[in-house]
């Protein structure tokens, strides 16, 4: 009995966001995003059509930073979930100022979506 209720404590305690993230309901967090970011054209930050896999401070139609140019990221998943925990902290000297979204599945809710964008 012991075994089992260990067994369903194991289970219960893994993270679910990543496994159940949903694109439309990260187009609604997107929302957030579009005061400074569009899909398709660069506004007061870059476009993020086909940002996923992007190498960061890349698109040569945009005046990055120096911290973002020489960070060395890769916009995969993990990348993108620790930098929507708060850009400043991620990489000091950005010019992105933004709080960061604090929840977890709205930040794997928005990753699905930007994975969508192309």
């Amino acid at each position: 009995m012991r075994k089992w209720v260990l067994a369903i404590a194991m289970i219960a305690a893994v993270p679910t966001a990543a496994m159940s993230a949903d694109a439309d309901a990260g187009k609604t967090v997107f929302n957030k995003c579009k005061a400074c970011h569009q899909v398709d054209k660069n506004g007061v930050g870059p476009h993020l059509g086909s940002v996923v896999g992007r190498a960061a401070g890349s698109l040569p139609d945009y005046n990055y930073s120096d911290a973002l140019k020489k960070s060395g990221i890769t916009w995969d998943e993990a990348a993108l979930d620790k930098w929507l925990q708060g850009p400043a902290k991620d990489v000091p000297g950005t010019k992105m100022i933004f709080a960061g979204i604090k929840d977890e599945g709205d930040r794997a809710n928005l990753i699905e979506y930007l994975k969508t964008l192309k």
